[in-house]
């Protein structure tokens, strides 16, 4: 072996070595460092996503005067996710009777009960769904260490289902306030004591009402003066079911309010969707483009009827923390605007009775009713039943009752009827019409001339009766979603052509029946 290789050994050896060392370093560096900081519990969980994603119950804390220590907001914060997180696990594990992430949440004497629950429920095969829906929390006090705090949570609205043996046995909503207290350990907030104490009266607040609109017996008023909507569902043409998205044109939406001013409409009514708008967490830049919608309708002289959580059908307990914060910062940012007319909580929410539960549907329906209601008392409120049938729901929640109609118009006034006779409130029909489609997938459909037959006589009886309608729809559409017709071109063809005007801007014969003055 020559001097030259055994040189170029002894530095690969060295070279090696201390490579070696460094990361043994950078090992023992890493262990140190997860030791000292406590294992990541979302992790542990799976509850990698913020609790933004996964339960957000309002929480409004009373003015910060506490005995000890002054409270740090950075804190303050964290204590607050750290007892959502409680409830959330705890809920999880009442739901499942699965004791995982309990100890990581409460300190050793907070879990005894829970652990009893747990046990008791297994044996007896009881299993419960709950969800806390308000909490209004006031510091009681805060140690000077900064370890422990000490807080009533006062009037908390909890919302539970009970089943046995897979069984519903009942659903309640209780209210009810509890004593806490918490500790710092290992970097997270535990709780330490939880004790369960009956509601406390409060004050009720007055809400200065000043509403536009208003409901005197079975008629519509605007500025005291009755009001009968005569109106349209819109889309722009060529944004079908995406009014908000990357097609989005001011003056697109301009033009198209003009054509629905002048053929004396006075209202339209459109459509937000739940994930389109960020869910719980809501989108500034699709915020800013219902916004200039709004102006836009209010310039033209068109009241609004905003359609929210379109396209979702998640009706589970879980959901109902983050639809309710959707619906309240939505419905508060938009509280004082002059062309809202209405909040229409749901589009045909009755099509998912079937798969998803008629009782989660209404119970989530009346939730969302209640949290839109809360945080915008001036505008009224109604749900868009996909018929006269189901429209009865929740009647009595709402200040008028919407329902669409694609029957035959030989039973339009006995449906109607029916409908007036069971309810005190007013009627709006929503949706109405039907499509110019006659081709190869549909042989015997109407064609533009039918199409404007039917929507003469509709409007005749509209007319004659002084009915409040909003017809369907304003455009053909060059592409529909699968997610709104099907995937199928007899599905979709038809659902392409119940416009008033062509693809290419023109207008059909129907048009000239678009209203009745």
């Amino acid at each position: 072996m020559t001097i030259n290789n055994r040189s170029m050994i002894r530095i690969l050896l060295v070279s090696s070595f201390i490579v070696l060392n460094v990361l043994l370093l950078l090992g023992l560096s890493n262990i140190l460092n997860y030791l000292n900081t406590g294992a990541d519990r979302s992790s542990m969980l799976h509850l990698e996503r913020e609790t933004v994603d996964t339960y957000l119950p309002a929480v409004t804390w009373d003015e910060l005067k506490n005995i000890g220590r002054k409270m740090e907001p950075t804190t303050l914060k964290k204590i607050e996710k750290d007892y959502l997180f409680s409830w959330y696990v705890k809920n999880k594990s009442l739901k499942s009777n699965d004791k995982q992430g309990i100890e990581d949440f409460y300190t050793q004497n907070a879990r005894v009960n829970l652990f009893k629950s747990i046990d008791y429920n297994l044996r007896n095969h009881v299993s419960i769904e709950s969800t806390s829906l308000k909490h209004h929390p006031k510091l009681e006090f805060y140690s000077e260490d900064g370890q422990q705090v000490v807080f009533t949570d006062k009037n908390v609205i909890e919302f539970q289902r009970i089943f046995k043996n897979e069984k519903l046995i009942t659903e309640v909503q209780d209210t009810a306030t509890y004593k806490i207290m918490m500790l710092l350990e290992d970097g997270f907030w535990r709780v330490r004591h939880i004790e369960k104490m009956s509601a406390i009266p409060v004050a009720t607040d007055t809400v200065k009402k000043n509403p536009e609109f208003s409901v005197s017996g079975n008629k519509i008023l605007f500025k005291n003066s009755e009001f009968t909507f005569k109106g349209i569902n819109y889309y722009p043409k060529n944004s079908a079911w995406d009014t908000f998205g990357d097609a989005f044109n001011k003056d697109t939406i301009a033009r198209d309010f003009d054509i629905i001013k002048s053929a004396k409409l006075n209202s339209i009514r459109i459509f937000i969707q739940y994930d389109d708008f960020g869910k719980a967490n809501l989108k500034p830049e699709k915020i800013e483009k219902l916004r200039i919608l709004l102006d836009l309708a209010h310039a033209k002289g068109l009241k609004v009827v905003v359609t929210l959580f379109d396209f979702y059908s998640d009706y589970t307990l879980e959901s109902w923390t983050l639809t309710g914060r959707h619906a309240e910062k939505l419905v508060s940012e938009f509280k004082n605007h002059k062309a809202i007319a209405a909040w229409d909580i749901k589009n045909e929410p009755n099509l998912d009775f079937e798969s998803r539960d008629k009782n989660n549907v209404l119970n989530w329906v009346k939730q969302m009713i209640t949290v839109v209601r809360e945080h915008d008392p001036n505008h009224l409120i109604t749900i868009g039943w996909s018929n006269s049938t189901e429209a009865k729901n929740l009647e009595d929640k709402v200040d008028f009752v919407s329902f669409h109609y694609y029957h035959s118009i030989a039973d339009f006034e006995y449906e109607y009827n029916n409908l007036q006779r069971a309810t005190k409130k007013p009627l709006v029909v929503q949706e109405f019409g039907i499509p110019s489609y006659r081709g190869f997938w549909r042989w015997f459909g109407e064609d533009e001339e039918d199409q404007a037959e039917y929507h003469k006589k509709m409007q005749a009886l509209f007319k004659k009766n002084n009915l409040a309608f909003m017809s369907w729809t304003l455009y053909d559409f060059p592409h529909v979603p699968d997610q709104v017709a099907g995937k199928w071109p007899w599905q979709k063809n038809r659902q392409k052509k119940f416009g008033f005007i062509d693809e290419k801007g023109a207008k059909k014969p129907s048009f000239l029946y678009i209203s009745n003055d």
